[in-house]
């Protein structure tokens, strides 16, 4: 350890091997553009587009999220520049082979999350890269368990008063005190349930300009 005086130096960020291509991210979520930011220095955020997701029916509930992404990555494709690259996402909550989308309102979020005390379930997140007015890109999806231990009605109720997770899948986000007070188990990318796999997301945008 260091014990001289001073301002400690960190050293800087690994220079990306696309860094001559412009990086955008088609996201209104705080959580993803943080989380983007761990693996890149500068990208850009795209304008949000009125886009509708829905899919069929008969869809397996786990090629739901890749499949949003490609249809979320279309709506930005003919607009592309020859430099840039959009990266469009989307997470679901998987229980019981049934999507848990973003609660509606309060209720329908203490409801999910009754669903998910004490037990597993997963976490899909769907990702497409897309470049060259979207005549190049790359779509694929990490899965990762997550073990709740039992949560009582009057935890999970201040919970979602204090917290308001309406804008998350399966109403909850594992960074705030419900994942450290709750999850008793997580198999596979923690990052994925914040809702960005970002290893995988750094070896495809390193694959992408092989």
């Amino acid at each position: 350890m260091n014990m001289q005086g001073g301002p400690s130096v960190l050293p800087p960020q690994p220079a990306p091997c696309y860094s001559n291509v412009k990086v955008l991210l088609a996201s209104n979520s705080p959580r993803r553009r943080e989380l983007l930011g761990m693996i890149m220095p500068e990208f850009g955020v795209a304008a949000s587009r009125n886009i509708d997701e829905t899919y069929p029916s008969t869809m397996a509930a786990e090629d739901v999220p890749a499949y949003l992404s490609k249809l979320k990555a279309s709506a930005y494709a003919s607009d592309l520049e020859a430099n840039e690259l959009i990266i469009t996402a989307d997470t679901v909550v998987i229980c019981d082979g049934h999507i848990m989308g973003k609660p509606k309102d309060c209720d329908e979020a203490v409801a999910m999350l009754r669903t998910l005390a004490g037990r597993t379930h997963m976490v899909v997140t769907g990702v497409t890269l897309s470049s060259l007015s979207g005549r190049k890109s790359d779509t694929f999806s990490v899965s990762t368990e997550v073990t709740f231990g039992p949560l009582q009605d009057e935890e999970i109720s201040a919970y979602v008063e204090r917290f308001r997770p309406l804008d998350k899948a399966g109403a909850y986000g594992i960074q705030e005190w419900i994942g450290a007070a709750a999850i008793t188990g997580i198999k596979g990318s923690f990052y994925n349930v914040m809702g960005l796999p970002l290893n995988a997301l750094y070896n495809h945008l390193r694959d992408f300009f092989a």
